[in-house]
Order: C-alpha cells, then sequence, then structure tokens
C-alpha cells in the first residue's frame, strides 16, 4: 500500500510517499481501508516532534480517517469487516490503510460521505468538550472564536450557535470572516487590521466576552483574556500561532476570570462514557442539519505535503480533506 511516511522529524517538505506492507491487527485492533483523511494542526506539530504524542520513526501523520473495516483482530466485537466508520488515530491516517485501536472506531452517521466523516470527528468533538464540559457555555452568553476560519473555529462558531450563545469570530481577512458570518457567526473582527481589545469593546458595548475559545495563542490570547467579562472563561484550545503566550496571572484574579485547558484526547481515556454521549449529541446535529463541516479542499496521498504547507502557512479555512484512492 502507499502512505506519506516522516522518516525523519523536520518540515512538511521533508516526507516522502513509499509503498509500504499493508499492516496486520493484533488483539484489539482492526486495519481501515481509508477513504479520506482530513489534515489539522497537530499533524503539523507530530512531524516536527513537537506533539505531546511521539510516535515511533518511521510513520504516517494524519490523525482523522473515515473508511471501511477491512479486518479486526483477536477480541474486537462490535465491528466487523465491512463497516463504514471514522477514527481519531492520533497518526497513520495518510496512506492507503491504517491500523488502530478498536475502541476508537464510530459508525459514520446515516448519510454522510467519507469525505465529509473524515473532516467532522476531531473537530467538532474538540469544540464540543470545549464549549460544554469545560466552557459551560450558557444560552445568551457572548462566545468570542480566535482563528474562527479553520476547522475548530467553524465548529465552535456552529456549537455555540446551537448553544444559545451570541458568537464573535475573529480571524485575519475579510474573506475569512464572510466564511465565519455563513457559519452563523453574529459579529466579526480582523485582528489582522484593528485592535482586539478594541474591537471587542465595540461589539459588547465594553461588557466584554462571557468565555473564548482560543486555538491560536500567540499575540491574541492575552488581549483576548483582558476582554472576558466578570467570571469569564479562556478556553486554551491549542497554540497555531506558534507562540505559548506566558500569561500575567493577576489577569485571571481580577474579575475572578479562568483559565481553563482543553485536551479533548485525553479526556476521551478518563471519561469513555462521556466522550460516547458527546458523540451521540453530534449524530443528533448531524441528522438534525445543524453542522456542516467546511471541506475546502480535497487532494491525493502525493498532495498531502502541500496541504501540510500551507496548514503550517496558516492559509487553510475549513479542512483540507486527503483521498488517498484520488
Amino acid at each position: 500500500m502507499k502512505a506519506v511516511l516522516c522518516k525523519t522529524f523536520g518540515p512538511p517538505e521533508s516526507l516522502v510517499v513509499e509503498e509500504i506492507p499493508s499492516p496486520v491487527p493484533g488483539p484489539g485492533e482492526a486495519v481501515i481501508s481509508v477513504k479520506a483523511a482530513s489534515v489539522n494542526f497537530p499533524d503539523v506539530l507530530i512531524i516536527q516532534n513537537k506533539y505531546q504524542f511521539k510516535p515511533t520513526l518511521p510513520f504516517s501523520p494524519g490523525s482523522e480517517v473515515a473508511g471501511i473495516v477491512k479486518a479486526v483482530g483477536d477480541g474486537v466485537a462490535g465491528f466487523k469487516p465491512g463497516d463504514a466508520v471514522l477514527a481519531i488515530t492520533t497518526y497513520g491516517g495518510f496512506a492507503e490503510e491504517v491500523k488502530t485501536e478498536a475502541r476508537r472506531l464510530l459508525p459514520i452517521p446515516p448519510g454522510m460521505s467519507f469525505a465529509d466523516a473524515a473532516a467532522f470527528g476531531l473537530t467538532y468533538a474538540t469544540s464540543e468538550h470545549a464549549l460544554v464540559d469545560r466552557g459551560a457555555l450558557a444560552a445568551g452568553e457572548t462566545l468570542l472564536v480566535l482563528g474562527a476560519a479553520g476547522g475548530v473555529g467553524i465548529a465552535a462558531i456552529e456549537i455555540g450557535k446551537i448553544l444559545g450563545a451570541r458568537v464573535i469570530a475573529a480571524a485575519s481577512t475579510d474573506e475569512k470572516l464572510a466564511i465565519c458570518r455563513a457559519h452563523g457567526a453574529d459579529g466579526t473582527i480582523n485582528y489582522a487590521t484593528g485592535d482586539l481589545r478594541e474591537q471587542i469593546k465595540a461589539l459588547t458595548g465594553g461588557k466584554g466576552v462571557d468565555v473564548v475559545y482560543d486555538p491560536v495563542g500567540g499575540p491574541y490570547t492575552e488581549p483576548a483574556l483582558r476582554s472576558l467579562a466578570w467570571r469569564g472563561r479562556l478556553l486554551v484550545v491549542g497554540f497555531a500561532a506558534g507562540e505559548i503566550p506566558k500569561i500575567p496571572l493577576n489577569l485571571a484574579l481580577l474579575r475572578e476570570r479562568r483559565i481553563v485547558g482543553v485536551y479533548w484526547g485525553d479526556w476521551t481515556r478518563h471519561d469513555p462514557a462521556g466522550q460516547a454521549r458527546n458523540f451521540e449529541q453530534l449524530v443528533q446535529w448531524v441528522a438534525g442539519g445543524r453542522i456542516h463541516p467546511l471541506i475546502s479542499d480535497r487532494v491525493g496521498l502525493a498532495d498531502a505535503v502541500g496541504a501540510l504547507q500551507r496548514m503550517t502557512r496558516r492559509e487553510v479555512v475549513g479542512k483540507i480533506v486527503v483521498l488517498p484512492e484520488s
């Protein structure tokens, strides 16, 4: 089978596409014939040895896939060859086949395409966990989404609206903000052309926002934190800007603000029942047409390197999906 391989840690251009043996499932494992895999920011980090999880070389990046179960190992119940599934695999997805723990498999929601399924799980599950379980976002509150045109950003906008919040989307171009409005944002901020805090003040009448969804980090976290209302919550989702901000802790003391970490992958290990409940809710929202994964491009395995380069430059709107068979 063909696979994109990371043989030495480095930038996307260090990756190669090669033929490797097909994987064989061990006990408790399954092999998926990959029909689609989406590109996520952690894929950029993992190939540079900057991610929390560090796989053994060589490996394929690609943390989110959809496809057909090819084979299962001993002890696997609930899934069989031929089942249509999605899985958050952490790595291995940019290949024609991937082996993963069977506990990671989820059935594809009825009527959802492989491409949409590959673009759905990680971003929407992360945003749901952040806003519901960690941020306790309530109807009538105001949510600020940083990096709002990315995969998790679009998901946060849509879920924020479902929960009854007023959503302000912040992104770096007017074109990206137009997409955010199309997905439900009530107000928008271009933080490349104006002062973030002043624009938040203008949109909230000086009150500030109740929850900040922050997958960006860098220079935007502190002004967003300073813009929280009384007992507001800053959700730390990631650092796409590349810099992990150093926050003066007196900003948490003032106005009793909270800085809340969001690590969806670790949470699923601690609370699998909670993740199962959340996924059921996501499936209901999909069935009701309330969430809509945004796929901005579809590429083959040979073009996965270019897709990762675009992700590194933060040029991706929504999700890019890799189609191994194209």
